[in-house]
């Protein structure tokens, strides 16, 4: 594991720890030898963790960028193995890498799967009673811990009600997802469609398709109308 700032190698290890301190989501310790200390700076800002200890900060400095506070050490925690570690802000670096593949978002947890299967079902995506799209050559995306996901091929979406949008998002498993909005009978709704241009390789055959949100449009699999799910992103 590998992690960039500024153009420069903060840390290099081939030993990171990778800690849920948070539900579903992991996050890498890296070993204080694998760590260019050059870089680092002590800060004054101390936090207490209950279950971790006191935690001091470092400032990561290169030549051409300064993360105030961005890393930071339990050095007397009562997890031993933490003691000689430090983790850093995953958003304050530029860029990350397992082996020479650059992760987005955050760590990928290593209990989660990630399956693209593609489908002969007819699904069909309404929008305030407007078909917006129309396949039978689906990819469904099942992800742990996630409901389904369909992705519809661009020929099969009604691409002329679709505007693009600013949002990008970044996910560990499928790359860098790019937003468009729908409008629908003068009625706006924003980022309800989202592709990935270039994904991470597990999930290659979402490549160019476009999927929607099931939470917020009515969704229909074989004709039968799918109940809208209630999630973050309701």
């Amino acid at each position: 594991m590998r992690m960039y700032l500024g153009g420069e190698l903060v840390a290099d290890t081939i030993s990171p720890l990778l800690v849920w301190e948070r539900p579903h989501i992991p996050t890498y310790y890296v070993p204080q030898v694998d760590v260019n200390m050059e870089l680092l700076a002590a800060s004054d800002r101390f936090e207490r963790s209950s279950g971790l200890g006191e935690a001091r900060f470092w400032t990561v400095r290169t030549a051409r960028v300064r993360a105030q506070d961005s890393a930071l050490q339990y050095p007397e925690s009562p997890v031993e193995e933490l003691r000689q570690t430090i983790r850093f802000d995953w958003k304050a670096m530029d860029s990350w890498f397992e082996e020479d593949e650059e992760v987005f978002g955050h760590p990928r947890d290593p209990y989660k799967r990630i399956d693209a299967l593609r489908s002969s079902r007819h699904v069909v995506v309404e929008i305030d009673g407007i078909p917006v799209a129309d396949t039978v050559r689906p990819v469904l995306l099942f992800e742990t811990g996630l409901i389904v996901r369909y992705y519809f091929p661009k020929t099969d979406v009604r691409m002329e009600l679709l505007t693009p949008s600013d949002k990008v998002s970044r996910c560990p498993y499928k790359g860098i997802a790019e937003y468009y909005s729908v409008t629908v009978n003068g009625k706006r709704h924003d980022d309800v469609v989202w592709w990935y241009r270039h994904p991470a390789h597990e999930s290659a055959p979402i490549a160019a398709l476009v999927a929607f949100y099931n939470e917020r449009v009515d969704l229909i699999v074989d004709g039968v109308r799918q109940v809208r799910p209630v999630t973050s992103f309701t």
